[in-house]
């Protein structure tokens, strides 16, 4: 473990000069270059069992494995997404890693880093008042129904549902918020002003939308995300690079890092580690049918991380019940990709027969084997894992896309919730009707699943491997800006709560 370096220091590593970066100090900056050699780096994506109370590490072996890449000579990038003040605050806390393998500096990362997350909050919120505005100076427009909601990026379980002078509302977490989701998607300004102008805001009585163009706003909104649509680049505590860019959650939006953050890496870079939110059903499916279908990016190496107590959690005490939740996660990787690696994060308590039978268990899926020591061995800890990763990215992948875009919608729906193991799909009435509309109007368009991230399923409670359940669509709506629908399943919040026992009491 170093000192921390200046960060034109840290830039050399990628060739960045000093004129590439606007910084934020001695130890972040802004890259304002968007044009690079294409050097056509390899793209390895870390994904996960379903998470546990306990966390299972994917940032932490993200930044390790990156480390790892760099001892053995390889010009390697990290590019994760950034720390939302919710989890932060919250149950979860921060997102730089963890142990000998983190980014840094830690507290500015977590807190309000270079402002995107205040910038992206501020413009939703902006598009907010422009909208009440309009409607209180005469609603020339006609707008009947307001469908965008304000955001805030603090768990606060009162703003679920709060009353306005003219109607009930609620607000959601930054992450959720679509302005978040064209911020990741968007190339380039020019396409995130274009996303911005074709968000949905209401309809009229006779069910026309009104857009954020109606109301001549893009420009007003463009302006506060200028500077938060540039990556961020800071460092590892061994000096090595790291791209943080974006923070969508993966259960309630698509949960990658932005497209542009992920494309510089490949083009900077030899390898590039990027980590999807929660679990394989969640982050890394919308990674291959969102972010990939989007970015013309395809994932040369899956790595699914696990560990032992997540594997007892999810058989009650038991892996030999609990590694089915793995097996799972093994079955719907393959189905994209045929290079997986598991990687165990390995604790001191795990024992040798725990481990050896997770191996073996890997062995007989035909999937890679890695234990990882990152947390507590930093750069020496995921040697093996980067062996690995460079072994197996030389072997070719076939792209594969889980829907045709011109699907209707309901079979896009059933070919998702597919790969969850579901056998029944239930919709409201009220869901049934907006799909019908959805269809005429809106079918090119992916789908983003909203659920929990703690089950397969759409009820938290119900661990391990699952088969031939029901899920029940509860809601429906039109992300016209990021171009997806997002279908809400089961209970699932866009405003979390703080817990009893949040992280801000220990601080």
């Amino acid at each position: 473990m170093n000192k921390l370096k200046n960060i034109t220091t840290i830039a050399k590593k990628l060739n960045l000069k000093s004129n590439d970066l606007y910084c934020y100090g001695k130890y972040m900056a802004k890259i304002q270059k968007s044009k690079f050699d294409n050097k056509n780096g390899k793209l390895i994506l870390v994904t996960s069992i379903n998470p546990t109370p306990y966390g299972e590490g994917k940032t932490t072996l993200s930044i390790g494995l990156n480390d790892s890449l760099n001892k053995l000579g390889k010009n390697s990038v990290v590019t994760l997404r950034e720390p939302s003040l919710g989890p932060v605050f919250g149950k979860k806390g921060g997102a730089v890693g963890g142990g000998l393998a983190k980014v840094v500096p830690e507290d500015d990362i977590n807190m309000h880093f270079t402002g995107d997350f205040h910038a992206i909050t501020s413009a939703n919120n902006l598009l907010c008042a422009i909208i009440d505005n309009h409607i209180f100076q005469g609603n020339d427009l006609k707008i009947d129904k307001v469908v965008f909601k304000r955001c805030l990026d603090i768990n606060d379980r009162a703003l679920r549902n709060i009353k306005l002078k003219d109607r009930d509302e609620n607000f959601v977490i930054t992450p959720a918020s679509e302005i978040m989701a064209i911020l990741c998607l968007s190339n380039n300004i020019d396409e995130l002003k274009n996303m911005i102008s074709n968000i949905i805001v209401g309809y009229t009585k006779d069910k026309k939308e009104i857009y954020v163009k109606d109301l001549h706003a893009e420009n007003a909104l463009t302006i506060l995300l200028k500077d938060a649509i540039k990556p961020n680049l800071v460092q590892t505590l061994y000096n090595n690079p790291a791209i943080i860019h974006g923070g969508p959650f993966a259960n309630i939006a698509h949960g990658c890092s932005s497209i542009i953050s992920t494309k510089m890496g490949l083009q900077l870079s030899d390898y590039v580690i990027t980590e999807c939110g929660f679990g394989s059903d969640m982050g890394a499916i919308k990674f291959f049918d969102i972010k990939s279908r989007r970015a013309n990016i395809y994932p040369d190496v899956v790595i699914i991380n696990s560990t032992v107590r997540a594997l007892k959690y999810h058989g009650n005490g038991d892996i030999k019940k609990g590694i089915s939740n793995l097996e799972y996660h093994i079955n719907n990787m393959k189905k994209f990709s045929k290079n997986i690696i598991v990687a165990l994060n390995k604790f001191d308590d795990d024992t040798i027969s725990d481990i050896d039978f997770i191996s073996k268990f890997c062995l007989s899926k035909d999937v890679s084997f890695s234990i990882c020591t990152m947390y507590a061995c930093g750069e020496n800890g995921c040697i093996d894992l980067a062996k690995k990763v460079i072994d197996l990215s030389k072997r070719k992948q076939n792209p594969y896309f889980i829907y045709d875009l011109n699907d209707s919608l309901k079979t896009k729906i059933k070919k998702v919730c597919s790969l969850f193991g579901c056998k029944n799909i239930i919709y409201t009435d009220d869901v049934i009707d907006k799909i019908k509309y959805i269809d005429k109007k809106y079918k090119g368009y992916e789908i983003c699943i909203a659920k929990t991230p703690m089950s397969i399923t759409d009820d938290k409670n119900v661990l391990g491997y699952p088969k031939n359940f029901t899920m029940k669509v509860t809601d429906i709506a039109v992300y016209n800006g990021a171009k997806f629908i997002v279908v809400y399943m089961g209970k699932v919040l866009t405003m979390p709560g703080l817990s009893k026992d949040s992280k801000y009491l220990k601080m």
